[in-house]
């Protein structure tokens, strides 16, 4: 299983969107709420946040690759948790 980081900030509407799709898909496939989701507040954590290369939130990290960045969709979402289980 891959690691998957999420950078967010807590009054993005589109965060909060992202949040919502990942409940979605946790609850449509259980075997997504195993897998290892590190999210991290850009606000609370800049030193980490500024290790990472990217501009908008949300942005997914799958390991150390950038797989998206920006305005979500549950399409992509589901497709970075198909990712993360193999």
């Amino acid at each position: 299983m891959k690691s998957i980081t999420m950078f967010e900030t807590s009054w993005c509407p589109h965060c909060k969107q992202a949040h919502k799709y990942m409940d979605d898909l946790m609850r449509e496939n259980p075997n997504y709420k195993e897998l290892d989701i590190r999210i991290i507040d850009e606000d609370e954590e800049p030193e980490l946040a500024n290790q990472y290369d990217y501009y908008y939130v949300p942005t997914y990290y799958l390991e150390s690759d950038k797989v998206h960045e920006g305005v979500p969709s549950k399409e992509i979402i589901h497709s970075l948790f198909e990712q993360a289980l193999t």
